[in-house]
């Protein structure tokens, strides 16, 4: 699998209609929601394993997972999706001008409007996943910068909050924002950014097979407890 090669039209609508398919459960993640989703895992503060994140593209519960053809279908559809998630990075570490998320649009009062909210809720749900994380950023300048992602996604607004987003014009302007936003925040993180890999450092020197063992016979450790492991 080249994870450097963006989808094609073809792989694209392959998997838009997978997703699509009576195949997954109604809550399945479709292509924009889909895009906010991995594009919040690309910029955010830790790196999160495809163990971890990819069982919520399916559905809220782990039995919304679809049931696979073959296993050459599940690794086809799930490398689609890695590759999907790296062109998002490819994108913001090259070229994060040219980022632009995935969004829907429709037409209000003869005008052509963004709808920010399927994807800006899949972002949402990538911030969920590391929401202590995420929590700085909402106390930094970036603060009014990440609020209209909040305004767009988040399942529970209070009601002074819900005026804010409730003409498909106000939607539309808060998507604009929201494009604008990314690169910053993809910025914000970029130097504090964690490995989801912890390295295990030794708190004792390793021994040598010729020191002296630690445990005080007197003996090397080769001919000691280094022999007992050995022959383990």
């Amino acid at each position: 699998m080249n994870l450097d090669e963006p989808l094609s039209d073809k792989e694209f609508d392959e998997l838009d209609d997978f997703l699509l398919s009576d195949r997954c459960a109604e809550d399945c993640m479709t292509m924009d929601t889909l895009h906010g989703y991995l594009t919040a895992l690309v910029v955010g503060p830790e790196q999160v394993l495809l163990g971890e994140w990819l069982p919520h593209v399916w559905g809220p519960s782990l039995k919304d997972a679809p049931k696979f053809k073959s296993d050459k279908e599940y690794e086809k559809i799930v490398g689609l999706i890695a590759r999907y998630m790296n062109e998002i990075a490819v994108t913001l570490e090259v070229a994060p001008k040219e980022y632009e998320p995935l969004f829907c649009e429709h037409e209000h009062e003869g005008k052509n409007l963004l709808d920010g909210e399927a994807w800006s809720w899949g972002f949402w749900e990538g911030i969920n996943l590391r929401a202590k994380a995420w929590e700085p950023i909402w106390h930094s300048n970036l603060a009014t910068v990440v609020r209209p992602i909040y305004l767009l996604g988040a399942e529970e607004l209070e009601e002074d909050e819900m005026r804010l987003r409730e003409d498909p014009v106000q939607r539309h302007k808060l998507a604009v924002e929201v494009e604008a936003a990314i690169p910053e925040i993809y910025r914000y993180w970029l130097p504090h950014r964690k490995s989801a890999v912890t390295t295990i450092q030794r708190e004792t020197p390793k021994v040598g097979r010729n020191d002296m063992c630690s445990c005080g016979s007197g003996k090397k450790f080769k001919k000691c407890c280094g022999k007992e492991t050995a022959e383990d």
